[in-house]
């Protein structure tokens, strides 16, 4: 007996993963993973870095900088919008998991497929109405750091436009997975 005949299934936590694609896709899928984790990851690293700066201001320094509250609110800006289409990519989002596991394969992929489109219908009906509102930010600046505000308002474009492009990524992944697996399935019935 193995392993996995051994584990319990959990079957709330059997959701059928989207397999990503391979090939040319596939690479500049990976790419564009890598690039966003790393850029939220570098908003993390700045984060703690002007957190830290700011407790070693207030303890060891005779005045502490204002700007640091500040710049550390907009790289947590930036971090939720970089990685929200991370988030959307792995489904590691909340949502609530009712009846999905009562779900053959196929209707879990078609599940994730419906989530995909509707997640990315929402966030590119968004993208324009972001637009706008970072348009606003270009007659003011921040209190401290004097950065022209819609670079932060702009933040907002991020968050949308990230999630609208990995909403179609998913959406693209599901498809071609429901593809195969109606092509494995006709392939061992004849």
């Amino acid at each position: 007996m193995s392993d996995s005949d051994s584990a319990p299934s959990d079957p709330l936590h059997d959701i059928a993963e989207i397999p990503p694609l391979g090939g040319v896709f596939g690479r500049l899928v990976k790419g564009l993973d890598r690039l966003f984790a790393l850029l939220a990851s570098l908003a993390l690293l700045g984060i703690a870095a002007v957190v830290i700066l700011q407790i070693v201001a207030r303890v060891a320094l005779p005045f502490a900088p204002a700007w640091t509250e500040e710049l550390s609110r907009y790289l947590f800006i930036y971090l939720v919008a970089l990685s929200s289409g991370l988030v959307l990519r792995r489904n590691r989002h909340v949502n609530v998991e009712l009846f999905q596991h009562l779900l053959s394969r196929r209707g879990q992929l078609m599940y994730r497929a419906l989530c995909c489109l509707a997640v990315g219908l929402f966030a590119a009906g968004m993208v324009p109405y972001a637009m706008q509102y970072a348009q606003i930010g270009a007659f003011q600046t921040s209190p401290t750091l004097k950065i022209p505000m819609n670079y932060i308002f702009f933040s907002t474009v991020t968050l949308f436009g990230l999630s609208a492009l990995y909403a179609a990524i998913g959406l693209t992944e599901a498809c071609v997975a429901l593809t195969r697996d109606a092509t494995h399935h006709s392939r061992e019935t004849s």
